[in-house]
C-alpha cells in the first residue's frame, strides 16, 4: 500500500497532485494545509474521502475506491497551542477514516496529521499525537493504524519515538529531509507513525512549490506477511 502526505504549503501544491499521485502509484493520499473549500472530487486515480471544515486550510484524504472502501470518516478537534487561540485557529488537527481493504478483505485506519507549529512545546505535540491515536483507536478498536502528516518535531526524535511506542507504536522517518526552507529550521517535520503494519519504506519526493517535501509510504500489513496455512 503506497500512501503520499503533503503539506501544501497553504494550497500552493495542490496542482502538483495529480502527477504525484499518477507517477507513484499512490493509493492513498493525506493532505495538510490544503484549501477544503475548493478541493476537487478527484485527484488522478483517487476519490475525495472528506475534508475537515472548521478551518479553511486544513486536512484532507483522497483514496484508490477501486481498492478501497470508506466505512467511515471523522474529523477531530486535538488540545489547542497559543498560536492556534490566538492567530490562525486550526480546531481540526486529525482526519482519520475506517477502511475496508478488497485486496485483503479486512479494515484498517488511515488518518491524516498535522501538529501545532513551532511557536508550540514539543510536550504539546506529544500530548496531541497521543489524543490522535487514542481517537483513531476508537474508530477501530484493534485495527492496524497508519497515520502520516505534518508533525512539525525536527528534533529530539529519539524522546517522541519512545512516546510513542508506549502507545504500541512505531515511528518512521523518510530517508531525506522533507523541510529545508530555513537553516534553522531544517529536518525530517513529515513522517508516519503506525501499529500492525509492516514499513518498507518512507521516501522523501522531489522538491515543489510548498516548503515541505511530500513523502511517500510503502507499507504492508502484518497479516499478509504471514506465510499462508498449508
Amino acid at each position: 500500500m503506497k500512501t503520499i502526505s503533503y503539506n501544501l504549503r497553504k494550497n500552493r501544491a495542490i496542482g502538483e497532485l495529480a502527477t504525484l499521485v499518477d507517477n507513484h502509484g499512490a493509493e492513498l493520499l493525506c493532505l495538510q494545509e490544503a484549501d477544503t473549500v475548493n478541493l476537487p472530487s478527484r485527484i488522478g486515480s483517487l476519490s475525495l474521502v472528506r475534508a475537515t471544515e472548521k478551518n479553511r486550510l486544513g486536512l484532507a484524504m483522497y483514496v484508490d475506491a477501486e481498492r478501497f472502501e470508506v466505512r467511515s470518516a471523522q474529523a477531530f478537534q486535538l488540545k489547542k497551542s497559543l498560536h492556534d487561540r490566538v492567530l490562525s485557529p486550526a480546531h481540526e488537527r486529525l482526519l482519520g477514516a475506517r477502511i475496508h481493504d478488497h485486496e485483503t478483505g479486512s479494515d484498517f485506519i488511515a488518518a491524516s496529521f498535522h501538529a501545532a507549529p513551532l511557536t508550540a512545546r514539543n510536550s504539546l505535540r506529544r500530548v496531541q499525537i497521543s489524543a490522535a491515536i487514542d481517537e483513531l483507536a476508537a474508530i477501530g478498536p484493534g485495527l492496524p493504524s497508519i497515520m502520516v502528516g505534518d508533525y512539525n518535531y525536527p528534533v529530539f526524535h529519539n524522546r517522541l519515538t519512545a512516546h510513542v511506542q508506549a502507545s504500541g507504536y512505531d515511528t518512521n522517518f523518510s530517508d531525506k529531509r522533507t523541510y529545508n526552507r530555513y537553516f534553522l529550521f531544517r529536518g525530517h517535520y513529515d513522517f508516519v507513525t503506525s501499529t500492525g503494519f509492516e514499513i518498507a519504506r518512507v521516501q522523501t519526493l522531489g522538491r515543489g512549490s510548498s516548503d515541505h517535501l511530500p513523502i511517500m509510504v510503502t507499507a504492508q500489513r502484518h497479516e499478509a506477511l504471514l506465510p499462508l496455512a498449508a
